[in-house]
């Protein structure tokens, strides 16, 4: 005998709906929060904005998945990595439907939110960013930090060895281009696991972009009187990409303590700090991006492009909530304190790309050491001589 609804599914009405309503109207803020890694002030806002995407009509044999429980769903399911199996049980809606909710809550959320992860579009914006690099991290002409993580997935149907990394587990590649406040300001989302880093930043938009020099970035000027070089807004990056006009690099190897490449390469690492914490951050609340996702690579790249869109939308509403006092690496008069997130333990999911060296031009190389003796000269910070 073949049942149309289960037992189960059947009293959703009675028992799923019951506990998202009870959450709402809790007294204590933190249920809600803990549940789905947001305000309820931040829910009802987001709710508000999917909701014309989302949602269904009512048919004469069974009521609609609502907007809320759709959220609440896909929020579960992000700030867990919980099976769809396992949510079925919770929310008492058939894994079958989860499967179809999730993806379509995660585009839902990342249309809404686009304008949440921008690329700036004007010098004046380039700017802001070099300038906050400035106050907050003492690294001069900085317009970003970027870096790329491996976010691990079950493997794919028929696809041999595309998705499977150097670390010997199959993944998409998160390439992320983070500002001085935390915040994604360009993603690249999908790329096989099997790439190498330079084969990845070389098939992005952003990449493509810096080579035309069609993004409006500020033209290079000096660092200050009497300098005469002038010095190009740079990306801060690792040793895993190439160095030149536009992307500025540590010095190769393990230089002396007290040199110029020594307090230059613990400067970069300063302002690269920001793209770290980001990633950090948004793995520590959504925590979907530190276990294996049971899914396509298509769905994968949907859930961690709602990922950063939430983590931008959350930082500029809700900041001192999402990223409490503590959970981010902070500045001190002895050094650098790292934030709650590192102490959580290894992020098996989201590891570095392949460390390939590249080869520098020689104007590049005569911008990083510039850059090093000013640090060594003038822009000294008291505990640098540790370094």
């Amino acid at each position: 005998m073949r049942w149309w609804m289960k037992e189960l599914y059947r009293k959703r009405m009675q028992y799923g709906v019951t506990l998202i309503r009870d959450m709402q109207f809790e007294v204590v803020e933190d249920t809600i929060k803990n549940f789905t890694r947001m305000s309820t002030e931040d829910f009802h806002f987001l709710r508000h904005l999917i909701e014309p995407k989302v949602k269904k009509m009512d048919t004469r044999f069974r009521e609609a998945i609502t907007v809320t429980e759709r959220l609440t769903i896909t929020l579960r399911f992000l700030a867990t990595g919980d099976s769809y199996t396992s949510l079925q049980y919770l929310f008492r809606v058939s894994k079958q439907s989860i499967s179809r909710i999730v993806p379509e809550v995660c585009d839902a959320i990342s249309e809404v939110l686009k304008d949440w992860v921008k690329i700036p579009t004007s010098e004046e914006d380039w700017l802001e960013i070099a300038q906050e690099f400035q106050e907050k991290w003492d690294f001069p002409h900085a317009i970003g930090a970027m870096d790329g993580k491996h976010v691990m997935i079950q493997a794919p149907g028929n696809s041999g060895t595309e998705y499977y990394n150097y670390k010997h587990f199959f993944s998409i590649v998160l390439f992320a281009l983070v500002d001085a406040a935390y915040c994604f300001r360009y993603v690249d989302i999908g790329s096989q696991g099997r790439l190498s880093d330079g084969g990845i930043f070389k098939r992005t938009s952003l990449y493509k972009k810096l080579e035309e020099k069609s993004m409006k970035i500020p033209q290079p000027s000096i660092l200050q009187i009497p300098y005469t070089l002038r010095v190009p807004y740079v990306i801060l990056a690792d040793k895993a990409f190439a160095l030149n006009e536009y992307t500025m690099k540590p010095f190769q190897g393990e230089p002396e303590r007290g040199s110029l490449e020594r307090i230059f390469n613990y400067r970069l690492s300063r302002g690269r700090r920001v793209v770290e914490n980001a990633f950090g951050i948004a793995s520590s609340v959504f925590r979907v991006l530190r276990k294996p996702m049971l899914l396509s690579p298509n769905k994968a790249t949907k859930v961690v492009l709602a990922v950063i869109h939430l983590h931008n939308f959350l930082r500029k509403r809700s900041s001192q909530k999402y990223t409490p006092h503590g959970s981010l690496d902070t500045e001190a008069e002895t050094g650098i304190t790292p934030g709650s997130w590192r102490n959580e333990g290894e992020h098996s999911s989201l590891l570095d790309l392949t460390n390939v060296p590249r080869r520098s031009g020689n104007d590049a190389k005569e911008i990083r050491l510039h850059l090093a003796q000013h640090f060594a000269i003038n822009g000294a910070i008291p505990w640098q001589n540790r370094y």
